[in-house]
């Protein structure tokens, strides 16, 4: 069969959507790209299943609609997948009737967080034919076309029609076995759109791998993805390395960037970094990954420092210990500064996620988040960050809990993208959106721009990377949240 994965473009004033590989969908004004790997590995599965694959990321690719329909009617797919999120699912829903006119033979299906939580919804609001649910779209991409194809029964978790019901083959089984997953094809994947306009990549070509699906940990109650994959898997360690020696020798990757949702510990860290050192990897590539606080000390941080590893992210969130609990962080403040600490002296680059506008938090709250943020930032533990409206995603616990107590104030989903808050919160918005730019600029700040001079490791790297972030900060995040 003829198989497109697509991402039809969404023209906006806002900016760029960043729509795949994300668990929180953000409008950018400087545009970056995420290699969205599952969406890759559904490709590469179809492949090698023998059917026909088109790549068509209309939103990477900087297509206009009118470029992407050209594309699409040529490519004259029988099944087109798209991957949504909230704030962008009534604009694909539009795309899907859109498409359905001129493409009238095709089967269209969504996939993503937003429609695995509200399956019926799109199936109500729109033309799409079919919906696969979980996190596991891949597998279940190959179980559809088989459905199609060869009238084989559907597995659980796709919504259908049939007729002028709507119908279920039943709840997604979160099982599938990772160490079964093939080499993504990156060619097919079209690899090089994502390998440069990325703010985490300090060495380019770069690219995108997944360990796992996706954290171990799996109970904060805001994250979208513990909705598509509520069981924790891992690949083999070596399978992974060997999938590292392809992208160094056949792409000349330079860095690579796994987003796994927490990178994996325990023994398969140690397997993994001890066999990187082994290859000789360490000398010729980055690795950058996820991870969480209180859970790694000095010297595993130390050993991976050693296998390469350049760039550590960690959900700081916020520095109130009832938020934390509330949102299921499994975590201490203390954890945080000492955490930071433990992987900056360890020579890895720390960079912190953090969120404001909780419906509980305070003027106090706030400003203690602030005052954490920024004392890593100047102190040198913490080398980037990013700061974002915390947004209550259909799925998840805290958008339960906000719906079940009245505390959002819109079910518009296009205002679920960080622009405004959607929570009842005793701040005004723009107190909330002035913490965020006190915050961010603390990478401007005299101390901490010369901890990353004096830590430089490649200088020409490491200046032309710190350049992009200024610009990022200044002419993109920090209008993000304007006034």
């Amino acid at each position: 069969m003829r198989v497109a994965i697509a991402y039809p473009p969404i023209p906006s004033e806002k900016g760029v959507p960043l729509l795949s590989q994300n668990r929180q969908f953000q409008w950018f004004l400087h545009p970056t790209y995420i290699y969205p790997v599952v969406p890759a590995c559904a490709a590469t599965m179809a492949a090698k299943a023998g059917h026909e694959v088109s790549w068509l990321d209309g939103i990477a690719e900087e297509w206009s609609a009118g470029e992407f329909i050209r594309r699409a009617v040529e490519a004259r797919p029988e099944v087109m997948v798209i991957e949504a999120k909230t704030p962008v699912v009534k604009a694909y829903w539009m795309w899907i009737g859109e498409l359905k006119a001129r493409l009238p033979a095709t089967s269209l299906v969504l996939v993503g967080d937003h429609v695995t939580a509200l399956p019926e919804e799109s199936m109500q609001n729109s033309r799409v034919d079919f919906v696969l649910t979980g996190g596991d779209y891949d597998f279940l991409l190959l179980n559809l076309l088989d459905y199609l194809q060869n009238k084989r029964p559907l597995a659980a978790g796709v919504w259908f029609r049939d007729g002028a019901e709507v119908r279920t083959s039943g709840k997604f089984v979160p099982g599938h076995d990772l160490t079964k997953l093939p080499r993504i094809d990156r060619d097919l994947t079209r690899w090089q759109l994502y390998s440069t306009r990325n703010g985490n990549f300090r060495r380019t070509p770069g690219t995108y791998v997944m360990s796992g699906r996706d954290c171990w940990h799996g109970k904060c109650t805001f994250c979208s993805w513990t909705t598509l994959y509520p069981k924790y898997r891992t690949r083999d360690p070596l399978d992974v390395v060997d999938e590292i020696g392809e992208l160094i020798e056949r792409y000349g990757v330079r860095e690579i960037m796994d987003d796994t949702g927490s990178f994996p510990v325990g023994e398969w860290l140690t397997t993994f970094c001890n066999e990187i050192i082994r290859r000789g990897y360490n000398k010729r590539i980055s690795i950058d990954c996820n991870m969480r606080f209180g859970r790694l000390g000095f010297e595993e941080y130390r050993l991976m420092k050693e296998a390469g590893f350049r760039f550590v992210l960690f959900g700081l969130e916020s520095a109130n210990q009832a938020t934390l609990d509330r949102l299921e962080k499994g975590l201490q403040v203390g954890d945080i500064r000492k955490g930071a600490e433990a992987a900056s002296r360890a020579g890895l680059a720390v960079h912190v996620t953090v969120m404001f506008g909780y419906p509980w938090e305070g003027p106090a709250e706030i400003a203690r988040t602030v005052d954490l943020a920024r004392s890593l930032m100047i102190k040198g533990f913490a080398h980037s960050l990013q700061v974002t409206l915390v947004i209550p995603y259909p799925g998840t616990p805290l958008f339960r809990e906000c719906r079940d107590q009245n505390l959002l104030t819109t079910l518009d989903w296009d205002e679920y993208d960080m622009r405004r808050s959607v929570m009842r919160t005793s701040v005004r918005e723009e107190e909330i959106k002035a913490a965020i730019r006190k915050v961010y600029r603390s990478y401007f700040h005299p101390s901490s721009l010369w901890y990353r001079i004096v830590h430089a490791e490649k200088l020409v790297d490491d200046i032309g990377y710190y350049w992009r972030g200024f610009f990022r900060i200044a002419r993109g995040h920090l209008r993000d949240f304007s006034r």
